[in-house]
Order: structure tokens, then sequence, then C-alpha cells
């Protein structure tokens, strides 16, 4: 009975928290597209700040991890289609994997370590420091001076540094195909685009951009319920981090399975 009760308990307080992420993402949403035509406009200057710490910030090591996950899909595809005579199907083998999933996955990822966690020590250090209510006081609501560009510097950025993503592990994947499966680089790269339906292509934007919104959600959230004290910040920060991992992977999981029953992949 206990055990019961304990798990009741559970999935109403993760009902709960998903709760409040809904509701914070849609008063962004509020202040991000309605809320402009009612005299409340958006601080753009504070979303293109956002949107280079997010995006063109993240661009090295981004390149960097993509790059090297296109090559080693490369080597294991190729390991398996040897076996076939098939090495020629590298390079769908990987553009598929980059463009439909683990460019998105990983952008996230990436995203997340950087960004994510930096919102919540940000807005977190804020409520600590009574920075938050200092704003209220003010007549600012926190949610649209914070949160609002935040939401929107991530919802431009993920999609495009997805788009990087997947080039990176293409450029990764054809410098095994040059090398070893027997491809010029513009054969490779041709290879690589009779492949690809626009569909791939778009169902991993449409993930990415949903990524964003789940990792700017989480991390603000977590800033906003910080508790006081500096060691509250951290395991906010942790938190963030955690929950956005696990949000991911379940919008991710949510949105392949979509797209699978509609036929898309």
């Amino acid at each position: 009975m206990e055990l019961t009760v304990q798990i009741g308990q559970s999935v109403l307080n993760a009902l709960a928290y998903l709760g409040s992420l809904a509701m914070l993402s849609a008063r962004a949403a509020y202040y991000a597209v309605v809320a402009p035509f009612h005299g409340k406009p958006i601080r753009i200057q504070r979303a293109i700040s956002q949107a280079m710490q997010v995006g063109v910030r993240a661009l090295p090591i981004l390149s960097l991890i993509t790059f090297f996950i296109g090559l080693i899909l490369a080597l294991q595809a190729a390991y398996e289609l040897k076996k076939f005579g098939a090495m020629n199907f590298v390079a769908s083998a990987v553009a598929i994997s980059m463009s439909r999933e683990l460019g998105p996955l990983i952008t996230a990822v990436v995203v997340i370590g950087r960004s994510g966690s930096a919102f919540a020590a940000e807005i977190g250090t804020m409520k600590v420091t009574e920075e938050l209510d200092a704003l209220e006081t003010m007549a600012i609501n926190p949610v649209r001076f914070l949160v609002t560009p935040k939401f929107i510097a991530m919802a431009i950025m993920l999609p495009c540094l997805t788009i990087w993503a997947n080039a990176m592990g293409v450029l990764g994947g054809s410098l095994f195909g040059v090398a070893k499966a027997g491809f010029t680089f513009s054969g490779y790269l041709h290879a690589t685009a009779d492949a690809l339906f626009l569909r791939d292509i778009i169902s991993g934007l449409v993930k990415s951009f949903m990524f964003g919104i789940t990792i700017t959600a989480v991390g603000c959230h977590e800033g906003l319920v910080t508790g006081a004290g500096a060691e509250q910040v951290g395991r906010s920060t942790t938190s963030a981090v955690v929950v956005s991992i696990f949000l991911v992977i379940a919008v991710d999981l949510v949105f392949t399975a979509l797209f699978y029953f509609l036929g898309g992949q």
C-alpha cells in the first residue's frame, strides 16, 4: 500500500512539474507573440545577445563533436555493410542517422550543458540575491524581462545549430568515405543528397525546435524555483541538466513515434 502511495505521489509531482513548464512556456509565448501588439515590445537586443550565447559560441564544440560523430557512424556502418558488399550505402546511413536523430539530439545535449545550466544559474542567482523581487517592485514582469528573450533565442538558434551539426556530421562521414569507401568528395555529397528526403530534414528541425522550448522551460523554471542560499543555485543547475536531458529524450521518443505513425519515417 505504501509503495502504491509513493508511486501515485511521484506521478502527481511529475504532472505538476510538467504543468508548471507548460504554464511558463505559455506565458513566454504570450510575451513573444501577443504582447508586442499590446504595447509591450520584445527586448530584441537581449534576445540577440542570448542568441549569440546559445548559438554562435556553441559552434566550435558542436562542430568538433558532430564531426567525430559522423566519422564514428561511417566506421560503424562500414563494419556491417562491407559484409554485404554495400559500402556505397555508407553515405546514406550517415546522412539519415544525423538528420533524423543524432543531429538534433547531440545538439540538444551540447546546448543543455552550455545554456540550459546557465539559464538556471543566472535566474537562480537573481532569485537568491532578491533581484527578481526588485524587478517585480519596479512593475517589471520577470518572465517578460528574463525568460521570453531566452525562449526566442533558443527557438531560433537550436534548429540553426542542428542544420550545422548535420552538415558537420556529413563532413565527418565523408572523411572515411573518401579514404576507405571509394568515394570522391563530390560523389559522397551527391550520394548524401540522393539519400535524404525533405521529410528527413523537417522531422529533425521540428524535434530541435521542441528541444529548444523544453530546455529553456526547464532551465528557467529551475532558476525561478531556486531556494535560499548559494547551495540551492548549484542544485537547481544540476537539476536543470538532468531533467532537461530526460525530457529531451522523452520528447524525442514522442515525435519519432509520431513521425513514424504518420508515415514520415
